[in-house]
């Protein structure tokens, strides 16, 4: 006979799994999320079932009934898996139909669990189900334009908020307190010693001299990173200041050495102009706010800086830390002349008093009587004095976060400069007025309507914006090692409104479907109904504005290669005459627009939406398809300069094989996703993980980021961008011998291989990477 043993079970299962497909109202793809229901994650004990189990003796039972047992307790789960299986299947086809384009995805749920079509939802404990449409209308219903309001009204009385100084620390210290008020789950401080520049005890001076010595204007304002000195030269006008600007001059033969350059602000930054007017050999530069329909703006002097730059111009490439140490260095981009700001009234007096050729018909400045300099028989000249002087402050950036619940790790990054030379209601209140709105939004839907966001949102106020991103870059630098793998979207909140007619956006993008999408959901606070889609228009692409080095977004993605979203309202034509002076108050501000606060509001929802869509759906909101796009553009401008290049025994093909490596990665990305277990966490991590690399596989790994900080080859700034690429190309077609052929290949090369680089990168596994070139 057989012995037979009988066991005795009890207990209950430590973990089940759930799944099912969701649709989204206004995405792209679907998502499917498994969720291990352990007990932690169920309540504990609360509303679980106990399975009480009777202790028996063992009934004996021969060899044949337990063969029997045996045999049908094997069919039954053979009949189970097989069932499991063709109900798995037909939901993954399901999956990859939404994936792949052919389905309609509508929503995706925050909770693990929603049932298939057609069936109840089971009811399970736990947090309840906030679907997208929900979490976007309950974001919009808590925004509140009052409490905008009470934030920027902080700002009221007070005449100056300057990096480092009183009352930028007492902002900074109120910023914190709110960020605990609102119980975020962690508040810090990042301190930074920096080397700033401040007016001196004596004000800078510009004179007119002639037969004697005419002071022309001493303002308070002052252009930080000036070279302090005094300098005397003729003065031309060069209106914006842009490289077609001077090459204009060049046209008409006027010699621009020892000159003092003047020009109007706009186009480009202050630095931008500076550089090149050294470039011409000008010893000095002034600089002028542009026309305007404000005529108390006439006598307003704007604060600026000269650094062509981010960030400490003193630790380039490095964190300004204060346990650190560093030689005497300084940035290439500092100016090395002598910079000053001047008043549209001190501009109109100085053109009075030149009597050489009419500016451009095109380079109207607003002001009557504009001359481009003084004629050859005039002795006039313009002396400038500037008596800055280089201090060390520290600084204080405040950050609070949200920490998501499945990948703490992986971040979108809210941010607003706090600082300002004057009041700055425009400059830096109203960013951060949004910037706690939203801090506060959203940590009550996290504390009190059971939204878990599935990755973490930090919000961070930033201080010396005023000289250059500052407080932003000292942070980027300090962990560059890691950022760039975790922090995968800034959402700059600085000078959202500026105005009302106009929508100005500066996306990278891998952002632009995202944008549209949100832009379909926001109404249009100007017009009774509509949406801000409705108001920029299908082409709103083509008018997005490229990031310059004033705006806090530019080190994020042009040094970091990080995606970045800039989203504002303005009046083109028609610009905010007192940003950046010390009449940018309240007052001047809602005398600009009487939907001040429902602006602030709208901007708010744009950046809100975008931040929590980044954190609730499981496949980032990336559209790396749209690089493709861009590469394809950039292709097609080359075509045209094939046989330039041909005739100097070089090729394009090379560049053109690499454009298409990435077409085919991208490809396969897209392929990888629709066919993947977006179930499994680890398979939705990783390709994730690919997605938010592609921006920083665009910084060329053939550079230093010491040298060459701004590695981007579509946004950053240098001879290895494409844009630079172009502008040689360009030269070549006008004179051949002009061009250095050697650096004609070295950009040639650079291209083409940081672009297969994020093909590479792009295609995952080293296996699979398209080696053809």
């Amino acid at each position: 006979s057989h012995d037979c043993l009988s066991t005795q079970f009890g207990g209950e299962p430590t973990s089940y799994t759930r799944f099912s497909i969701a649709r989204q109202t206004d995405g792209d793809n679907s998502h499917v999320e498994m969720n291990l229901a352990a007990d932690e994650e169920e309540g504990g004990e609360t509303g679980r079932p106990e399975h009480l189990h009777a202790s028996m003796p063992p009934p004996r039972r021969n060899g044949k009934n337990l063969c029997f047992i045996i045999m049908a307790a094997v069919l039954l789960l053979l009949i189970g898996f097989l069932i499991g299986y063709l109900s798995y299947r037909g939901r993954m086809q399901r999956v990859n139909r939404c994936l792949d384009g052919s389905g309609n995805c509508e929503m995706t749920p925050t909770a693990s669990y929603i049932s298939d079509v057609g069936t109840d939802v089971e009811e399970v404990p736990g947090s309840r189900i906030l679907y997208w449409p929900e979490l976007r209308d309950m974001l919009s219903a808590k925004l509140s334009a009052t409490r905008l309001e009470a934030s920027l009204r902080q700002r009221e009385g007070k005449n100056s908020f300057e990096a480092g100084k009183a009352e930028d620390e007492s902002t900074a210290s109120y910023i914190h307190d709110q960020f605990t008020s609102f119980r975020l789950d962690d508040v810090w401080n990042d301190e930074h010693y920096v080397r700033l520049q401040d007016k001196g005890s004596s004000k800078n001076q510009v004179f007119i001299i002639e037969d004697g010595e005419e002071e022309l204007e001493s303002p308070d304002a002052y252009v930080a990173y000036s070279k302090s000195g005094t300098v005397t030269g003729k003065p031309i006008y060069v209106n914006y200041g842009r490289k077609e600007d001077f090459q204009k001059i060049r046209n008409v033969r006027v010699p621009m050495d020892g000159t003092i350059i003047i020009f109007r602000a706009g186009k480009i930054t202050l630095a931008e102009k500076v550089a090149n007017a050294r470039k011409e050999g000008a010893v000095g530069a002034l600089m002028y706010l542009g026309p305007s329909n404000e005529k108390k703006a006439d006598s307003c002097v704007p604060f600026g800086h000269a650094h062509l730059g981010t960030g400490d111009p003193f630790t380039p490439g490095f964190p300004s830390f204060n346990h650190t140490q560093f030689p005497p260095v300084e940035s290439s981009g500092l100016p090395h002349i002598p910079v000053q700001t001047i008043s549209r009234e001190a501009a109109a007096k100085l053109f009075g008093k030149m009597d050489g050729e009419k500016c451009l018909q095109e380079w109207t400045s607003g002001i009557v009587g504009c001359k481009v300099t003084v004629s050859s028989s005039n002795k006039m000249t313009v002396k400038l004095t500037v008596n800055n002087v280089m201090v060390d402050r520290k600084i204080l950036n405040i950050f609070g976060v949200i920490k998501g619940f499945e990948e703490p790790d992986r971040y979108v990054v809210l941010g607003a400069q706090r600082d300002s030379w004057g009041p700055g209601a425009a400059k830096a209140g109203v960013g951060t007025a949004i910037l706690l709105e939203l801090a506060r939004v959203i940590s009550d839907m996290v504390k009190n309507d059971g939204y878990k966001p599935r990755r973490s949102i930090i919000f961070a106020s930033w201080s010396a914006g005023e000289y250059g991103a500052v407080g932003a870059t000292e942070w980027l630098e300090g962990y560059s090692t890691t950022l760039h793998a975790k922090a995968f979207t800034y959402i700059n909140l600085d000078t959202a409104v500026l105005g009302s007619r106009d929508v100005k956006i500066s996306a990278s993008p891998l952002l632009y479907s995202l944008l549209e999408a949100t832009m379909k959901k926001v109404k249009d606070p100007t017009r009774d109904s509509g949406s801000l889609y409705s108001r920029v228009g299908s082409d709103w692409i083509e008018r997005v504005v490229p990031l310059d080095l004033d705006n806090a977004a530019f080190p994020f993605l042009a040094y970091s290669g990080i995606p970045v979203v800039s989203f504002g309202f303005y009046d083109e034509g028609d610009e905010y005459s007192f940003l950046g002076t010390t009449e940018d108050t309240l007052a001047n501000l809602k005398g600009k627009t009487d939907k001040l606060y429902p602006l602030m509001r709208t901007a708010a929802e744009v950046a809100g939406q975008i931040a929590l869509r980044l954190t609730h759906d499981h496949e980032l909101f990336l559209d790396f398809d749209r690089y493709s796009d861009e590469l394809l553009s950039f292709q097609e401008k080359l075509w045209h300069f094939d046989s330039h290049v041909k005739a100097l025994g070089l090729t394009l093909n090379w560049l053109y094989f690499a454009r298409g490596d990435f077409q085919r990665a991208a490809d396969a990305l897209r392929r990888d996703i629709a066919n993947s277990d977006t179930e499994n966490r680890i398979v939705r991590r990783a390709l994730n993980d690919r997605m938010m690399k592609v921006e920083y596989d665009f910084l060329s790994p053939y550079l230093s980021p010491k040298d060459t900080p701004f590695r981007h080859i579509f946004f950053g700034k240098g001879n290895h961008t494409l844009q630079s690429l172009l502008e040689n190309l360009e030269q070549l077609g006008v004179n051949k011998t002009s061009v250095d052929v050697n650096e004609l290949k070295e950009q040639l090369a650079l291209a083409t291989w940081t672009i297969k680089g994020a093909a590479n990168a792009l295609v995952g596994d080293i296996w699979n990477t398209d080696n053809e070139i």
